[in-house]
Protein backbone atom coordinates (compact mmCIF):
# COMPACT_ATOMS: atom_id res chain seq x y z
CA UNK A 1 0.00 0.00 0.00
CA UNK A 2 1.20 3.40 -1.13
CA UNK A 3 1.17 6.11 1.30
CA UNK A 4 2.00 9.80 0.75
CA UNK A 5 5.10 10.83 3.18
CA UNK A 6 5.40 14.34 1.90
CA UNK A 7 6.33 16.91 4.49
CA UNK A 8 3.04 18.44 5.39
CA UNK A 9 3.23 22.52 5.81
CA UNK A 10 6.26 22.14 2.94
CA UNK A 11 3.08 20.72 0.61
CA UNK A 12 0.48 22.58 1.93
CA UNK A 13 2.40 25.91 1.61
CA UNK A 14 2.92 25.01 -2.47
CA UNK A 15 -0.56 24.09 -2.57
CA UNK A 16 -1.77 27.47 -1.08
CA UNK A 17 -3.62 25.73 1.71
CA UNK A 18 -4.29 26.12 5.86
CA UNK A 19 -2.18 23.31 7.74
CA UNK A 20 -5.73 23.56 9.72
CA UNK A 21 -7.11 21.47 6.25
CA UNK A 22 -4.69 18.94 7.48
CA UNK A 23 -5.67 19.07 11.16
CA UNK A 24 -2.07 20.52 12.08
CA UNK A 25 -1.88 23.40 13.69
CA UNK A 26 1.24 24.93 12.94
CA UNK A 27 2.47 27.87 10.15
CA UNK A 28 5.12 27.64 8.69
CA UNK A 29 7.83 30.66 9.39
CA UNK A 30 8.52 30.49 5.78
CA UNK A 31 7.37 33.42 2.99
CA UNK A 32 4.41 32.10 1.27
CA UNK A 33 4.83 34.31 -1.13
CA UNK A 34 8.11 32.80 -2.15
CA UNK A 35 6.36 30.97 -5.28
CA UNK A 36 3.90 33.26 -6.15
CA UNK A 37 6.04 35.22 -8.86
CA UNK A 38 6.40 32.25 -11.09
CA UNK A 39 4.39 32.14 -13.93
CA UNK A 40 1.67 28.87 -14.09
CA UNK A 41 0.35 28.03 -17.08
CA UNK A 42 -3.38 26.77 -17.39
CA UNK A 43 -1.93 22.91 -17.14
CA UNK A 44 -0.27 23.68 -13.99
CA UNK A 45 -3.01 25.08 -12.21
CA UNK A 46 -5.27 22.15 -13.23
CA UNK A 47 -2.95 20.28 -12.29
CA UNK A 48 -2.24 21.59 -8.65
CA UNK A 49 -6.01 21.41 -7.76
CA UNK A 50 -5.79 17.62 -8.64
CA UNK A 51 -2.46 17.52 -6.47
CA UNK A 52 -4.21 19.79 -3.86
CA UNK A 53 -7.37 17.02 -3.42
CA UNK A 54 -5.03 13.96 -3.31
CA UNK A 55 -2.79 15.90 -0.94
CA UNK A 56 -5.80 16.19 1.84
CA UNK A 57 -7.82 13.08 0.94
CA UNK A 58 -4.08 10.89 1.18
CA UNK A 59 -4.78 9.31 -1.96
CA UNK A 60 -2.97 8.30 -4.81
CA UNK A 61 -3.69 8.86 -8.38
CA UNK A 62 -4.82 5.45 -9.23
CA UNK A 63 -8.24 5.39 -6.98
CA UNK A 64 -7.93 9.40 -7.57
CA UNK A 65 -8.90 8.37 -11.28
CA UNK A 66 -11.18 5.72 -9.81
CA UNK A 67 -13.23 7.96 -8.45
CA UNK A 68 -13.09 10.90 -10.73
CA UNK A 69 -14.64 8.17 -13.05
CA UNK A 70 -17.11 7.37 -10.93
CA UNK A 71 -18.42 10.76 -10.30
CA UNK A 72 -18.14 11.23 -13.88
CA UNK A 73 -21.08 8.32 -13.98
CA UNK A 74 -23.19 9.96 -11.45
CA UNK A 75 -25.92 12.23 -12.21
CA UNK A 76 -24.82 16.23 -11.52
CA UNK A 77 -21.81 17.88 -12.17
CA UNK A 78 -18.43 15.47 -12.10
CA UNK A 79 -16.62 18.27 -9.99
CA UNK A 80 -19.37 18.50 -6.98
CA UNK A 81 -19.90 14.40 -7.03
CA UNK A 82 -15.97 13.68 -7.07
CA UNK A 83 -16.33 15.98 -3.71
CA UNK A 84 -18.84 13.45 -2.73
CA UNK A 85 -17.38 10.40 -2.96
CA UNK A 86 -13.74 11.91 -1.68
CA UNK A 87 -15.84 13.08 1.74
CA UNK A 88 -17.41 9.77 2.09
CA UNK A 89 -14.86 7.60 3.02
CA UNK A 90 -14.44 6.16 6.32
CA UNK A 91 -11.29 7.96 6.91
CA UNK A 92 -12.42 11.25 6.08
CA UNK A 93 -15.71 10.68 8.02
CA UNK A 94 -13.68 9.06 11.22
CA UNK A 95 -11.49 12.99 10.60
CA UNK A 96 -14.45 14.95 10.49
CA UNK A 97 -16.79 13.62 13.34
CA UNK A 98 -13.52 14.39 15.86
CA UNK A 99 -12.09 10.98 16.25
CA UNK A 100 -8.94 11.20 15.07
CA UNK A 101 -6.52 14.26 14.94
CA UNK A 102 -5.58 14.69 10.99
CA UNK A 103 -6.60 12.02 8.25
CA UNK A 104 -3.30 10.10 8.28
CA UNK A 105 -4.09 9.64 11.51
CA UNK A 106 -7.93 8.29 10.88
CA UNK A 107 -6.75 6.24 8.12
CA UNK A 108 -4.42 4.31 10.30
CA UNK A 109 -7.60 3.87 13.06
CA UNK A 110 -9.60 2.71 10.50
CA UNK A 111 -7.06 0.28 9.26
CA UNK A 112 -6.57 -1.17 12.92
CA UNK A 113 -10.26 -1.80 13.17
CA UNK A 114 -11.09 1.02 15.47
CA UNK A 115 -14.71 1.95 13.27
CA UNK A 116 -17.85 0.41 13.04
CA UNK A 117 -20.53 1.06 10.06
CA UNK A 118 -24.40 0.28 10.96
CA UNK A 119 -22.73 -2.21 13.64
CA UNK A 120 -20.08 -4.11 11.69
CA UNK A 121 -16.48 -3.49 11.82
CA UNK A 122 -15.00 -2.00 8.56
CA UNK A 123 -10.80 -1.92 8.48
CA UNK A 124 -11.08 -0.38 4.92
CA UNK A 125 -10.26 3.33 5.06
CA UNK A 126 -11.68 3.76 1.22
CA UNK A 127 -14.74 2.24 2.52
CA UNK A 128 -17.60 5.00 1.23
CA UNK A 129 -20.62 5.55 3.79
CA UNK A 130 -23.85 5.69 2.24
CA UNK A 131 -26.90 8.16 3.73
CA UNK A 132 -28.16 6.42 7.08
CA UNK A 133 -25.30 5.01 7.70
CA UNK A 134 -24.40 5.14 11.48
CA UNK A 135 -20.53 5.12 11.76
CA UNK A 136 -19.24 4.07 15.04
CA UNK A 137 -15.90 3.25 17.39
CA UNK A 138 -16.24 0.07 18.24
CA UNK A 139 -16.95 -1.01 22.25
CA UNK A 140 -13.45 -1.91 22.92
CA UNK A 141 -11.91 1.04 21.86
CA UNK A 142 -13.97 3.67 23.37
CA UNK A 143 -12.01 2.74 26.71
CA UNK A 144 -8.85 3.86 25.67
CA UNK A 145 -6.94 6.92 26.02
CA UNK A 146 -6.19 7.50 22.82
CA UNK A 147 -9.76 7.87 21.68
CA UNK A 148 -10.35 10.18 25.32
CA UNK A 149 -7.54 12.72 24.23
CA UNK A 150 -8.63 13.17 20.61
CA UNK A 151 -12.04 13.28 21.66
CA UNK A 152 -10.74 16.35 24.28
CA UNK A 153 -8.37 18.02 21.68
CA UNK A 154 -11.27 18.05 19.20
CA UNK A 155 -14.08 19.44 20.71
CA UNK A 156 -14.13 22.96 19.62
CA UNK A 157 -13.70 21.33 15.79
CA UNK A 158 -16.93 22.58 13.27
CA UNK A 159 -18.59 19.05 11.95
CA UNK A 160 -19.96 19.47 9.37
CA UNK A 161 -23.78 19.84 8.65
CA UNK A 162 -24.27 16.52 6.46
CA UNK A 163 -23.43 14.18 10.06
CA UNK A 164 -25.12 14.24 12.79
CA UNK A 165 -22.37 13.62 15.80
CA UNK A 166 -22.55 12.50 19.54
CA UNK A 167 -19.28 12.71 20.67
CA UNK A 168 -20.54 10.70 24.33
CA UNK A 169 -21.74 7.87 22.00
CA UNK A 170 -18.46 7.93 19.76
CA UNK A 171 -21.04 7.71 17.14
CA UNK A 172 -22.26 10.08 13.92
CA UNK A 173 -25.00 9.71 11.48
CA UNK A 174 -25.05 10.68 8.06
CA UNK A 175 -28.19 12.55 7.40
CA UNK A 176 -27.32 13.84 3.95
CA UNK A 177 -24.74 13.23 1.20
CA UNK A 178 -21.76 15.82 1.91
CA UNK A 179 -21.72 18.64 -1.18
CA UNK A 180 -19.20 20.87 -1.87
CA UNK A 181 -20.56 23.75 0.43
CA UNK A 182 -19.88 21.81 3.48
CA UNK A 183 -16.27 22.02 2.62
CA UNK A 184 -13.79 23.93 5.22
CA UNK A 185 -11.19 24.42 1.81
CA UNK A 186 -11.44 26.62 -1.34
CA UNK A 187 -11.43 23.64 -4.12
CA UNK A 188 -12.19 24.35 -7.70
CA UNK A 189 -13.43 21.05 -9.21
CA UNK A 190 -13.90 22.34 -12.74
CA UNK A 191 -10.38 22.45 -13.07
CA UNK A 192 -10.34 18.65 -12.34
CA UNK A 193 -12.65 17.81 -14.99
CA UNK A 194 -10.98 20.07 -17.61
CA UNK A 195 -7.73 18.23 -16.57
CA UNK A 196 -9.21 14.48 -17.14
CA UNK A 197 -11.35 15.66 -20.20
CA UNK A 198 -8.09 16.71 -22.13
Amino acid sequence: MAVNKDPILKRCRYLGISPMVMGINKQSNRNPNANSRKKVSEYGTQLKEKQKLKFIYGVMEKPFRHYFELASKMEGKAGDNLITVLESRLDNVAYRMGMALTRRDARQLVTHGHFAVNGKRVDIPSYRVALGDVITVCEKSRTSTKFKDVVEQTQGRTVPLWLDVNKDAFSAKVTRMPAPEDLDYEAETHLIVELYSK
